[in-house]
């Protein structure tokens, strides 16, 4: 009976995008030592940075997601000039490879803004659910370089290359977003049939000869990004629902229990998709050793840390992690985006690493090919913050309780512990006295505002201590939004 349940529990990981079963699911660590050691350095990183880029960012419409017919009720379709025939529909969405040209395509300027806010891998759509490939692909003539893209004759038109490489020569570890699903392709939604929903529109296991074509076009594209691009460091897919799902009895509760807990991601139906994952993954790896794979939201050894959507976990996770947030619009191109500001930024990055996980902040190109002013002030937030304080973020790790009133923690290697005041809206000047309960400095230990040499006075109180900020400190303080105190010692 405890097997059975532990399986059925098993099942929620399957979905990712639910509010409330995140924290419930369950994580299958990864035993190959080369990825572990990988791994250990990932979550050393902290803050990486993610971009949806594609032929729909003329739109400014949500990514690929319109269409889907199931999802009508929240991504409507309003661009096009007949949107409510959804093959008309369907033809202009994907005719807007005819039209994409990004001619201000300049990763270098990218990769440079990122490495001054302090982010250390990218993870590129290089393609999405719509099938429209942002590499060189061999097997599909729906991509940038395709001769009717008007960017095909540009030098830069392998998009996906360049990014990569103008990231790695920056230092940043480079991560290839990829789709399992492939709304264009032929042999995953066959034109004879209308697509239903987000699935695969006809049953795999009684057409197997069109499935495995299936199969072998999403391999050969995997490892084409895998031999062709360089060094990757993590392939991170998306489309969960595309899986190998149970059988029997746990399958037939899946399939009445799904609706009400999954928030939405699996929808109606349950559809076994099976692209031989631990196949792929093995064939990757012999390219990329050490690669770090997330098969998101789909329970089992190929997702080596899970990937909280737009939201940050309560509370620490037991397994690696990582929230990506959305830091103005869209996942993709909005026009006049309102991005988060720096407060907000900061403090999300705090939280999340005082908890244990990693930020990867989505910043989406628009169809010209330049991110807007608002991502690039957004980062020179980070850049200016992360110049005092990044020691207290990277290489460390939580340290309970993690977070104590407006006060988060981490602790490094070394025994220090750092102390995070998060600055309410508009208080620009740091309190002059600040208790923690929760912490004791070991006797002789010292305290220290980053970004100050002073040792600050402290005293020992019943429970926990109060540190003492001079007012030349507290008026002229070092950083913004978020005051870090570096204690040497603790008491353990």
């Amino acid at each position: 009976m405890k097997k059975t349940l532990s399986a059925l529990l098993i099942l929620l990981t399957l979905t990712a995008y639910s509010q409330e079963h995140h924290e419930e699911e369950r994580y299958v660590p990864e035993t190959d030592p080369l990825v572990l050691e990988k791994l250990e350095e990932w979550q050393g990183k902290k803050f990486g940075l993610l971009m949806h880029w594609g032929a729909y960012s003329q739109w400014g419409i949500v990514e690929s997601w319109s269409l889907s017919p199931e999802e009508y009720e929240w991504c409507e379709r309003k661009k096009g000039k007949n949107p409510q025939d959804y093959f008309a529909y369907k033809k202009e969405y994907e005719d807007l490879k005819n039209t994409f040209n990004p001619i201000h395509f300049n990763p270098d300027k990218w990769a440079k803004a990122a490495k001054r806010a302090g982010m250390k891998y990218v993870v590129f759509t290089t393609k999405h659910h719509d099938g429209f490939t942002m590499f060189d692909s061999k097997h599909t003539d729906y991509k940038i370089t395709d001769s009717g893209t008007p960017f095909s004759s540009n030098p830069r038109s392998n998009i996906t290359k360049e990014i990569f490489e103008s990231f790695r020569r920056e230092g940043l570890w480079a991560g290839a977003y990829f789709s399992k699903p492939d709304w264009h392709s032929e042999h995953y939604w066959d034109p004879y049939y209308p697509p239903k929903d987000r699935n695969v529109n006809y049953s795999p296991e009684e057409n197997p000869e069109k499935w495995n074509k299936f199969i072998d076009f999403t391999h050969n594209q995997i490892m084409e990004l895998m031999t062709d691009y360089g060094k990757v460091d993590i392939l991170w897919l998306d489309g969960g629902w595309v899986a190998k799902t149970p059988k029997g009895e746990i399958r037939d509760w899946y399939k009445k229990t799904v609706n009400k807990s999954d928030g939405g991601y699996l929808k109606h139906r349950i559809v076994n998709q099976d692209i031989k994952m631990d196949e792929l993954v093995v064939k990757a790896r012999q390219k990329q050793p050490g690669l770090i794979v997330v098969d998101r939201a789909v329970y089992g050894k190929n997702q080596n840390y899970l990937t909280p959507e737009n939201r940050i976990p309560e509370k620490t996770l037991p397994y690696p992690w990582e929230s990506c947030i959305i830091s103005g619009g869209g996942w993709s191109s909005t026009p006049n985006a309102k991005y988060m500001s720096g407060r907000k930024g900061i403090q999300t990055l705090v939280d999340i690493v005082a908890k244990g996980g990693n930020l990867l902040l989505n910043i989406a190109p628009g169809p010209d090919g330049r991110w807007q002013q608002g991502a690039y002030d957004l980062l020179k937030e980070f850049e200016d913050w992360m110049a005092i304080n990044n020691t207290a973020i990277y290489d460390t790790k939580p340290i309970a309780p993690f977070k104590e009133n407006n006060v988060c923690m981490t602790q490094d290697k070394n025994g220090n512990v750092f102390l995070f005041y998060m600055a309410e809206e508009g208080e620009n000047t740091i309190p002059s006295t600040i208790t923690v309960n929760s912490i004791n400095p070991e006797k002789g230990a010292k305290i220290q505002l980053l970004g100050s040499k002073k040792n600050l006075k402290w005293k020992k109180n019943e429970k926990g201590f109060t540190v003492f900020v001079p007012k030349k400190l507290r008026t002229n303080s070092p950083s913004k939004y978020v005051w870090t105190f570096k204690v040497s010692s603790v008491e353990r």
